[in-house]
This record gives C-alpha cells, sequence and structure tokens, in this order.
C-alpha cells in the first residue's frame, strides 16, 4: 500500500467522530468506525468502516490527562442525560474527536514484521480526544456500514 495514498485516506477522516473501534469478531483485523457528517464520496452523512487488515499489534492508551480523569470516575458520566451536567469527561457523548492520525515513516516494528511475514506492514497512529490508538497493519480498507452497525453480533 501506498504510504502517500494511506496517509490520505486517514486525513480524509480527521475532525470528525470516532464511534467504536476495537478488534473485529474474528480478531485478525482492527476497525474503527467514523461518523462523518458528510462522506467524501457521497456527500451525505455517512458511518465508514476503517478496516485495518492484518493487525499485528493494536495499541490503546488514554489521551485523557489524569486532572480530568479524577474527575470523571462518576459513574453518571458514562450517560449522557446523567452526566451532561456534571464535572468531568463526559463518556456518555460515545464518540470521540479524532484529532489527527499519522502514517508513521521507517516504523522499526513495522519494518520487522514485513520482513518477518514477507508482506508490507504500517505503523500508523490515530488521535482523539479520549485515545490514541497505534496501530501495525498491512492494509487498509474503506467501507460503509449502516446506522446502527453492530460488529459483534454474530448470526
Amino acid at each position: 500500500m501506498d504510504v502517500a495514498v494511506l496517509q490520505q485516506m486517514l486525513d480524509e477522516v480527521e475532525d470528525n467522530a470516532v464511534v467504536h473501534h476495537g478488534y473485529t469478531s474474528y480478531m485478525r483485523d482492527y476497525e474503527i468506525i467514523v461518523y462523518v457528517g458528510v462522506d467524501p464520496q457521497s456527500n451525505e452523512p455517512a458511518h465508514l468502516r476503517y478496516l485495518f487488515r492484518y493487525c499485528v499489534d493494536a495499541r490503546c492508551v488514554t489521551s485523557v490527562v489524569a486532572p480530568t480523569w479524577r474527575m470523571s470516575l462518576d459513574d453518571r458520566l458514562i450517560d449522557y442525560e446523567t452526566g451532561v451536567d456534571l464535572d468531568g469527561f463526559v463518556w456518555g457523548v460515545k464518540w470521540a474527536n479524532l484529532t489527527c492520525s499519522q502514517v508513521l515513516l521507517e516504523s522499526e516494528a513495522a519494518g520487522q514484521w514485513s520482513r518477518a511475514v514477507g508482506i508490507d506492514f504500517h505503523e500508523v497512529l490515530v488521535d482523539t480526544n479520549a485515545h490514541s490508538l497505534t496501530l501495525i497493519f498491512s492494509d487498509l480498507r474503506i467501507s460503509e456500514v449502516p446506522i446502527g452497525y453492530a460488529p459483534f453480533v454474530t448470526d
């Protein structure tokens, strides 16, 4: 996958809402579901699935600072209705602002995986106002998913 194309794909959803992220139910690929007010393809609101294929490393750390965490432990903050008027981070908004995504060039870890597996791997950093994700993967596919998409429901 061309690095410039990969970066452009990531840039297209910057400053939109991450509504879900995690490994898929089959545990190989990592997905980030982004709500965009205007889909670059259709010019309509959409939920886009960013599927990071062959994801060998996914790390998630908080980007909420400790003083804010201290004020955000109240369980009422996990529900928007009960937390909206409280001090602290309102987890109940159920989305995070995607502030920046970048391909980490010259990634030693991605290079090691490329040599070990025999296909290209890339490392990206995806920052939101709630979490910072670092992913090592081989390919990125983007598709639209329906409103209410539930990644862990199985038939």
